[in-house]
């Protein structure tokens, strides 16, 4: 028998990542997926008259062993792939693709469905209940049930497609990204550069056996090295190739790739009855349309635009007294920043990065979710994991019940993906009156210790910490009874919100003395460096607005319109960014063909959302500000209405009942430095 199809008989029925073989998941997979359409034709064949119970809900439970395998596996091709996973991601992704199909394309099942959401006024549902049918009557409604047969043999392929190129995108960037590296055996070049940032490259050039400095585009590597290295042509030579990954015009190129992915998204919106891509994603959005999108992004612009160039002009004017730059080029931009930021508020990350050690951070997260929540955090060994570097803990509430199991991934290696994300390895639901409690991950890229120093956090890494644990503490705090509407399951531009809103504690005095200690003394971070990181919160505010901008406006050009004339990314990309753009175009990069977020991952029609949340974050932070960033009655009703609550009811109304009105985007505004307080 398959180890992937049985029953986990380990602790909390958590992942046996090491009794897993690679070789399991394709039949495990296809046995899954024959064990889930049995349970699919149990409910068709089912001779009884419709009802939520037979229906509804018994389609809510099916497919569960899948789902589980799905998340193990696809959370392992991110954090720890390689070759033989990326090959049976390939052959499994059309598998799913077709069996989703196989039930969103169900006549019978869509007709029993149809015939409890027709009687949906008449049935005494609970409002989680009667979202549950919603959710599911649009998942067939939207994706093609309502279709001619003709059409619908149309979708199925689209799908399959789809399935297929965002996967091959995926793989190129990771290939692109492990593919490069640059090693400097001329010391002089490693100018400017952090002591901890130079043994971390002397490391990684030793453990490939070679001599000198190696610096490759992992976030750990490229972001000190475009931050302080004084060589100006490396700094240049880092740059270009961070973006043209997949813009080469080889194998490895993403150019088809994007076209395709844009073009087949369009032609499924069509069949489906919508206008545009975006028109179907929006649906089911905080935002509703592309007007209100695009709307919101321009009113962001037109407060924003104006700073961000008085921001600009102060750099280049910068740039030039310093050392005669004429023309400031997008490589020059973190590095003179990080300058002219030190001048002007004398805060530079090797100052504060001593305070930050990685141990004592995840500490402050674990005190900050306590004091907040009531939630205490015990690391145990006893689990198993998917690689050496994962922390293991075990997740409690006041009265010692079990609320989560929680993974931690903070380094980077071959085989994961850039970036930082939250996932789930099992979801928190309500079943046969058992609260099945979660298991939560984390995934970061941050510096490894070194021989001399622990990891040691940039503020930039507290924050992304902090962000990440913000969205594991909504998956934690689940308390819905369908998987489906449970943990993060909400609308994707009020996902942000839980996430974005914890990045507030790591400015305030309150929090930081909680975690802040230098690593070698103790001594807690001094009161006029917390100050001096508040005061410098909103540098360059204007032009970071604009780059998030810059990323939802070329989001919405691809998805907003009909791209079926578009065959030149790079054009197309330049007329998207050109309201935004500051600094020169560089004609070998290209952002699109390495634009993860929205032809990888689920942000397609969503980028926005980041912006949105913001807002969102904002509004609800000056709450906690106004009765105190620890106030138990205000944490409560956060927990209460909106952490514990998914997505069973409208984002809109959980909100209003946490905040008593509806997101003001003056706090935002305020709080970013572009209108007055």
């Amino acid at each position: 028998m398959n180890l992937l199809n049985t029953y986990f008989n380990t602790p909390y029925n958590t992942a046996p990542f090491s009794k897993i073989k690679v070789e399991d998941f394709l039949p495990g997979f296809k046995a899954a997926i024959k064990k889930a359409k049995k349970e699919i034709d149990a409910i068709v064949t089912n001779s009884d008259a419709p009802t939520f119970e037979n229906t509804i809900e018994a389609l809510e439970f099916t497919g569960q062993d899948l789902d589980r395998i799905s998340s193990i596996f696809f959370n392992l091709n991110s954090a720890e792939t390689n070759d033989a996973i990326q090959k049976i991601a390939q052959e499994v992704s059309p598998l799913l693709s077709e069996f989703s199909n196989d039930i969103t394309l169900n006549e019978e099942l869509f007709k029993r469905v149809k015939a409890v959401y027709q009687i949906k006024d008449s049935i005494n549902l609970t409002v989680e209940q009667q979202t549950l049918l919603d959710k599911k009557y649009k998942s067939f409604s939207r994706n093609g049930a309502n279709l001619p047969e003709d059409k619908k043999k149309t979708l199925r392929e689209i799908d399959k497609e789809l399935s297929k190129l965002k996967l091959k995108f995926g793989e190129n960037v990771l290939a692109e990204t492990n593919n490069f590296e640059m090693l400097i055996t001329n010391e002089s070049d490693l100018s400017g550069l952090p002591e901890g940032t130079i043994e971390a490259a002397k490391q990684m050039a030793e453990s490939k056996n070679k001599d000198g400095w190696l610096f490759t585009l992992d976030y750990p590597s490229y972001i000190p090295f475009m931050t302080y290295a004084d060589n100006r042509e490396l700094r240049k030579k880092l740059a270009i190739a961070a973006g043209k990954k997949a813009f080469k015009g080889d194998a490895l190129d993403n150019q088809e790739n994007v076209l395709n992915i844009a073009k087949l998204r369009y032609k499924r919106a069509n069949l489906l009855g919508y206008k545009t891509h975006a028109h179907f994603v929006l649906e089911e959005r905080m935002a509703k349309t592309p007007q209100k999108v695009e709307a919101f992004l321009e009113e962001l612009l037109t407060k924003a635009k104006p700073a961000a160039l008085r921001e600009l002009a102060e750099l280049k004017q910068f740039a030039k007294e310093l050392d005669d730059i004429d023309q400031l080029e997008k490589w020059d931009s973190a590095y003179y920043a990080e300058k002219l930021k030190q001048k002007l508020f004398d805060l530079d990350d090797e100052k504060l990065k001593p305070y930050f050690k990685l141990e004592n951070v995840i500490n402050g997260a674990f005190k900050v979710a306590e004091k907040l929540y009531g939630l205490h955090f015990e690391e145990i060994t006893t689990i198993d994991k998917y690689h050496i570097d994962v922390l293991t803990y075990k997740v409690t509430d006041d009265q010692t019940n079990l609320v989560a199991i929680f993974y931690a991934d903070f380094f980077p290696r071959t085989g994961k993906r850039n970036g930082a994300w939250m996932t789930s390895y099992k979801p928190q639901y309500i079943k046969d009156g058992e609260n099945e409690r979660p298991h939560i991950s984390i995934v970061c890229n941050f510096t490894k210790p070194t021989k001399s120093k622990p990891s040691l956090l940039t503020f930039n890494e507290v924050t992304t910490l902090f962000h990440e644990f913000g969205h594991a503490l909504h998956g934690m705090l689940a308390n819905t009874s369908y998987p489906s509407l449970s943990g993060t399951s909400v609308f994707w531009d009020f996902v942000e919100l839980p996430s974005q809103v914890l990045e507030n504690w790591c400015y305030e005095k309150e929090a930081l003395e909680l975690f802040a200690t230098h690593y070698e003394t103790g001594n807690v971070i001094p009161m006029d460096l917390v100050q001096k990181i508040k005061d410098s919160a909103t540098f360059h505010e204007g032009m970071q607005t604009l780059r998030q901008l810059s990323f939802g406006l070329l989001d919405m050009s691809w998805h907003g319109i009909d791209p079926t004339t578009i065959n030149n990314v790079k054009l197309h990309e330049l007329k998207a960014f050109e309201g935004t753009q500051l600094f020169p175009d560089v004609a070998e990069n290209c952002m699109s063909t390495s634009f993860s977020h929205i032809f990888q991952g689920g942000y397609s029609s969503g980028y926005y959302s980041y912006k949105w949340a913001e807002v969102l974050d904002a509004d609800a932070f000056e709450f906690f500000k106004e009765k105190g960033i620890f106030d138990k009655e205000v944490a409560t009703k956060f927990k209460d209405n909106v952490l514990s609550k998914g997505g069973i009811e409208d984002p809109m109304v959980l909100y209003k009942r946490f905040r008593g009105h509806e997101p003001r985007p003056d706090a935002l505004l305020k709080r970013a430095g572009l209108i007055e307080k």
